[in-house]
């Protein structure tokens, strides 16, 4: 068979440095900067990128360049644990902040830094565990039939190894200067990271900006086709929707508001004030609808994977093998762990489930997580429907615990807190398919592998807590225009709406038609969705980032392979902008809870008071959109300094 004929680049009967002492701790490091990066990232604009092939640059930067330690297994090993970060925080920010709003509104209390990591563990390891026992049928026997582009573009990135110093750099530089950008702009608020305009003429409307550097390396990392999608669902809400409502229901009190949308308009926020009152439900509308429709959508997919893998969960469990690169976790460890995880959810108090509800998060995570495993070998990790998969789960755990006589708050948490844990799962799961495929690609040893990917899951899920509470207490909490989360805000939309909470629905269905109009014309739903909930002043850097990419993609070169060279080499200085940014942001939200006594009116001072330093020097909103134009310019110049080497 062709699988056995495969020959990985490092053989099975050679034994490199793998499970290393280094490997595992800037592992672990990555794990925290790219899980706290994507935090912050999903919490502003409801996405997450792909940590796995900046987690592997870097870590060949550091071993061989700095260390000076030539393996290809650590680097492997580094990128395993470092890429566990992001699906951890993909799925702890996307369920997770609803239980903050909920005790913002006093509807029950905040949870605590136990809770929340136990959750993210338990999800985190039981889409490890789930995906072990399908290893040897999806990434071995289907070689060559599953792609798991993700994973082989890693082994590419790996095995092309001697130029990791260069592209390193490349991913140092975009961290540094975002760093230093975002401190200037939010730290020291030189200049304003938010510049937004009313456009009185055109009552209702208005445009804006966030000028900061992350926003465009999202935009060029999802490119020109994506961003557009984003942007254009922004335009339909601050330019048609919005200015429909001021035309025609300007002197009226519509629900949720409690004064007349001139009043609102009127009000400090301007136009703002429209789209928190009203247009971020119907953009949740479309959001619901669109990942319900992404997952009816891949039904037939869904179905035949899962009969694939329950067959596969039969194949080859014979003897275990001797050799290296065949060799993982045993069966009665796995079934072990899920066993003690269930356990875990069932009888410890911090985690808000009881016996049944703990069931339904092994039924769904067991089903999801074979799902995701296999279904990320076939379309990639970025098309798979997570967030489709977790409004289904809530959908349908919600009607079960209002059914069984758990309703009002309590069932509401416990319905939160299974999406949660299912999206972790999910995530996790297809992250670990897409590492292991890396490994099996690169000769490593997978037991090692699934090892490290829990390492990298439990130190995540240790960090994720700290980092939601310290974002929320420096950003005015979820739901407010700095940290939108717009993903948990569907979340507790869903659940308040099943469990008969008072929503605007007439706002949510309009949302839900947009969306149905979207599908039938054909664009996908999902971004466009998106953009039409956020605020336009987030989808307009995203759109210039993927112009650039467009703008570079579309370009005459010397060959396919200075394309490529380009595109690359600006996708690895972005990650590094988002990276440089989520640390710093980070960092300032720790400033802003560090008290440094009271002012003359004996308000309490903060540490991100005392650096604050607008009133004595700013260059304002022209100087805002300049260092804007500046940070566009480094992707241009990073993406293309090969380019003009070659020449």
């Amino acid at each position: 068979m062709e699988d056995k004929k495969f020959q990985p680049y490092i053989p099975a009967d050679k034994v490199m440095p793998e499970f290393t002492v280094v490997s595992v701790v800037l592992g672990a490091i990555l794990a925290i900067v790219f899980g706290g990066a994507n935090a912050y990232l999903g919490l502003r604009v409801g996405m997450t990128v792909s940590a796995s092939i900046p987690a592997a640059v870097i870590s060949m930067g550091i071993i061989r360049k700095i260390l000076r330690r030539d393996s290809i297994l650590e680097n492997n090993m580094v990128q395993t644990i470092g890429s566990a970060g992001e699906s951890v925080a993909a799925g702890a920010i996307f369920t997770l902040p609803a239980l903050f709003m909920w005790a913002k509104e006093g509807l029950c209390s905040t949870p605590s830094l136990v809770e929340i990591g136990l959750i993210a563990l338990c999800g985190g390891v039981l889409g490890v565990l789930m995906m072990i026992p399908l290893r040897s049928a999806l990434i071995v026997k289907e070689h060559g039939v599953l792609a798991y582009p993700e994973g082989q573009a890693c082994a590419e990135v790996l095995i092309a190894g001697e130029e990791g110093g260069a592209k390193a750099s490349t991913v140092f530089s975009g961290l540094g200067i975002a760093a230093v950008y975002k401190f200037v702009a939010d730290g020291l608020k030189v200049f304003p990271s938010e510049i937004t305009y009313d456009i009185t003429p055109y009552k209702g409307s208005g445009i804006g900006i966030d000028v900061l550097p992350a926003l465009a390396g999202v935009g060029y990392i999802c490119g020109a086709k994506v961003s557009s999608y984003l942007f254009a669902g922004g335009v339909l809400g601050w330019f048609v929707i919005m200015p429909l409502m001021a035309l025609f229901g300007g002197d009226l009190v519509l629900f949720p508001a409690e004064v007349t949308v001139n009043e609102l308009i009127a009000a400090p926020g301007g136009v703002s004030n429209l789209w928190g009152s009203f247009l971020r439900y119907i953009g949740a509308g479309a959001v619901a609808c669109g990942g319900v429709l992404s997952l009816i959508k891949s039904l037939p997919l869904i179905i035949r994977t899962f009969k694939d893998a329950m067959g596969d969960y039969g194949k080859g469990r014979g003897p275990a093998s001797t050799l290296r690169t065949e060799q993982d976790i045993p069966m009665k460890v796995v079934l072990l762990g899920i066993l003690i995880i269930s356990v875990v959810m069932w009888l410890v108090p911090a985690i808000p489930l009881n016996l049944f509800t703990a069931l339904i998060v092994i039924v769904f995570g067991f089903f999801f997580a074979t799902v995701s495993s296999r279904m990320v070998g076939l379309i990639g990790s970025s098309n798979n429907p997570v967030s489709g998969m977790a409004i289904a789960t809530l959908l349908i755990s919600t009607l079960l615990l209002k059914a069984t006589g758990n309703d009002g708050i309590n069932g509401m948490i416990a319905a939160i807190v299974i999406g949660g844990i299912i999206c972790v799962i999910a995530a996790i799961a297809g992250d670990t398919s897409q590492d292991l495929k890396t490994g099996f690609l690169v000769g490593a040893t997978p037991k090692k592998q699934q090892i490290g990917e829990i390492i990298g899951v439990a130190v995540s899920a240790v960090a994720i807590g700290a980092i939601l509470y310290l974002l929320s207490m420096a950003w005015g909490g979820y739901g407010s225009n700095d940290l939108p989360a717009p993903q948990a805000v569907l979340m507790k939309m869903i659940v308040e709406g099943v469990m008969g909470g008072n929503l605007p629905w007439n706002l949510v269905f309009v949302g839900v038609f947009i969306a149905l109009v979207v599908e039938v014309l054909g664009i996908p739903v999902l971004p466009f969705a998106i953009g039409l909930y956020l605020p336009i002043y987030l989808s307009v850097p995203m759109m210039l980032g993927g112009a650039l990419r467009w703008f570079l993609e579309k370009r005459k070169y010397g060959s396919d392979k200075d394309k490529e060279n380009v595109v690359q080499s600006g996708v690895l200085y972005s990650s590094g902008l988002i990276a440089g940014e989520g640390i710093v942001g980070i960092l300032l939200a720790v400033l802003a809870v560090i008290p440094m006594g009271l002012n003359a009116e004996g308000k309490t001072l903060y540490l991100s008071d005392k650096i604050n330093i607008s009133e004595i020097f700013s260059i304002g909103n022209i100087g805002g959109l300049i260092c804007f134009a500046a940070i566009l310019l480094t992707i241009y110049v990073f993406a293309t300094k090969d380019l003009k080497k070659s020449k």
